[in-house]
């Protein structure tokens, strides 16, 4: 989790639980998606983070993509809001969250892929048949549903 608002929270309220709004996003091209793997956890993500003050939800999928993965996003289409258990989250520090996450998708993007050393260890491609089996366990649900939906849009055409 990036510097900022949250941080400002955590140093006030210590690591009880916070009901936190994020936007994430998920990248892909016609042969699948591109995950990254979360140096908190060591598992493979989609791309995301808490949305600041007074940013829209668009704004902080993008900004989050930039800090994480060096990439430019262009045009983002609602793919779900994700909550509850399912979203429920403790950080390796002992920091617990429950998550809402709004969650994009777009297959416009431009850059060269550039990790963000304090919070991601590496970026690949995955095929949407042949995702990682240690997926973070809160964007699962997320990952599934969009690897399914995109395997049948292949299967149609």
């Amino acid at each position: 989790m990036s510097e900022g608002y949250v941080l400002d929270l955590r140093k006030i309220l210590g690591p009880r639980p916070l009901v936190i709004a994020c936007a994430s996003l998920i990248i892909y091209n016609n042969e699948g998606m591109l995950l990254q793997k979360r140096k908190d956890t060591g598992c493979w993500s989609y791309h995301g983070g808490s949305i600041e003050p007074g940013e829209t939800a668009e704004e902080a999928a993008r900004r989050e993509v930039f800090e994480e993965i060096g990439l430019t996003v262009g045009d983002m289409e609602l793919f779900t809001v994700c909550s509850g258990e399912a979203q429920h989250f403790c950080y390796p520090n002992g920091d617990e969250v429950h998550i809402v996450d709004v969650v994009y998708t777009s297959n416009e993007f431009s850059g060269a892929i550039l990790l963000e050393a304090s919070e991601v260890t590496d970026a690949r491609w995955f095929p949407f048949e042949q995702l990682p089996k240690d997926v973070m366990p809160s964007t699962q649900a997320a990952l599934l549903n969009f690897a399914k939906k995109m395997m049948e849009q292949k299967h149609i055409k």
